[in-house]
């Protein structure tokens, strides 16, 4: 990815159903130019899709928590997906450095709906415990590479 391809991305970042021309004459381009780039970005996976940002609680998910994961013995990625992957309420899940194994992300109706979640990643195999923070509030929340 050129400085062009990244300028490209950072306004598409900023609104994803930006016109080729309002990007292009953002970035110095002709819109067939930005839509022969962008199309060359998603072909090398660059970029992975398209996407509508939508707030949780209008979707019924108000409450909000980070659950971290701590295995007796080793858990691989590919465990760690499919024990995760099938939770409705699970929306993240990452490896990390430090004590825990994995982070995991989970939004839900109520708090009550937070436990049975925990609860639920807590019966799966080899998980020795689980630490859940709460989310109270969020004051900085854009895409990854999204201008600060």
């Amino acid at each position: 990815m050129d400085a062009l391809d990244r300028q490209i991305v950072a306004r598409l970042l900023v609104d994803g159903r930006a016109t080729f021309q309002t990007v292009g004459a953002a970035v110095g381009l002709s819109a067939p130019a930005v839509k022969r780039r962008v199309d060359a970005m998603r072909a090398r996976g660059e970029i992975a899709g398209f996407t509508v940002v939508v707030d949780p609680a209008a979707l019924g998910r108000g409450v909000e928590a980070y659950v971290e994961l701590f295995y007796r013995g080793n858990v691989s990625p590919s465990q760690l997906q499919r024990d995760l992957a099938p939770l409705p309420e699970v929306v993240g899940v990452a490896t990390v450095t430090g004590d825990a194994d994995a982070i995991v992300h989970v939004m839900a109706a109520s708090m009550a709906e937070v436990e049975r979640t925990v609860e639920r990643i807590r019966t799966t195999a080899n998980v020795d415990k689980t630490r859940t923070a709460i989310v109270m509030s969020r004051l900085v929340d854009r895409p990854a590479g999204a201008p600060g």
